[in-house]
């Protein structure tokens, strides 16, 4: 398929093709004609039309200003609103609430934005994104495998991979396969105090293959005793590694370090 426009490498631009595809995208996000979908990185507009014909309204995010002018004339007079921006440094409480998000987005952007998504803008009702395999797949990671990305998310979000996408159906084609992810966010988070909690995951995570209770006294400044009794309390093995504690453990350490 011959592409309308070059894809910028800077930008991480892959257009997804398969129209198979795209529609399993939009059958993830269960969107109805009540629903406003946000769009990042509509490029060509093959998502986009998709997602029009379901949603009753869309805001499409796009970056690239060569592409702005041919998706504002393909949806011309439709339920489209193209916006021309970077979404990490867009004002998204202006334009939008009570919303969904669907995009397939760079994969150098993926941490970034979902840290962006999930503390600082208005809760989605539902995120379903297309992002690089290996990414998707520490998101959904449980103990023995745990880390901070999946914590994170976690923390404030359901994650469940949907489907698998081979990257021969981009444009480019990448270099590595893709996954569409979906997000739940949650109705109430599991902790009062995010930054104390995502201080103490980024202490025990600090230290690469080090027993916790080395790396929380080191970088959290605490005698070894007190984070023993903490461990203790908590009921966690004082050999345990970071990589070994689910969420809800992180939780009540949390409530236990002062």
């Amino acid at each position: 398929m011959k592409l309308s426009v070059i894809p910028k490498k800077s930008l991480g631009q892959h257009f997804l093709i398969n129209p198979r595809i795209l529609d399993k995208i939009v059958a993830a996000a269960e969107i109805s004609n009540n629903d406003t979908v946000l769009e990042i990185g509509p490029g060509t507009g093959n998502l986009t039309e998709k997602l029009s014909i379901k949603a009753g309204k869309v805001i499409a995010i796009e970056k690239d200003r060569r592409l702005i002018e041919s998706l504002k004339e393909k949806f011309k007079n439709k339920n489209v609103e193209i916006v021309e921006s970077d979404v990490l440094k867009l004002k998204i409480e202006t334009l939008i609430e009570n919303y969904k998000i669907v995009a397939n987005i760079p994969y150098y952007i993926t941490s970034n934005l979902l840290r962006i998504i999930l503390e600082k803008w208005p809760k989605p009702k539902l995120i379903v994104l297309t992002i690089q395999k290996e990414v998707a797949q520490r998101i959904i990671s449980k103990p023995p495998r745990m880390n901070l990305l999946a914590l994170s998310v976690q923390f404030f979000a359901e994650p469940k991979i949907v489907g698998y996408i081979s990257k021969e159906n981009f444009r480019p084609r990448p270099k590595v396969d893709s996954a569409i992810i979906k997000l739940m966010p949650k109705e109430k988070l599991p902790s009062e105090n995010p930054e104390k909690l995502f201080k103490i995951t980024r202490a025990g995570f600090s230290g690469k293959r080090k027993q916790l209770i080395n790396s929380l006294s080191i970088n959290l400044k605490k005698e070894k005793i007190e984070i023993e009794k903490a461990l203790k309390k908590a009921e966690i093995n004082l050999k345990s590694r970071p990589e070994q504690l689910e969420l809800k453990a992180w939780i009540t350490l949390e409530k236990l370090l002062n």
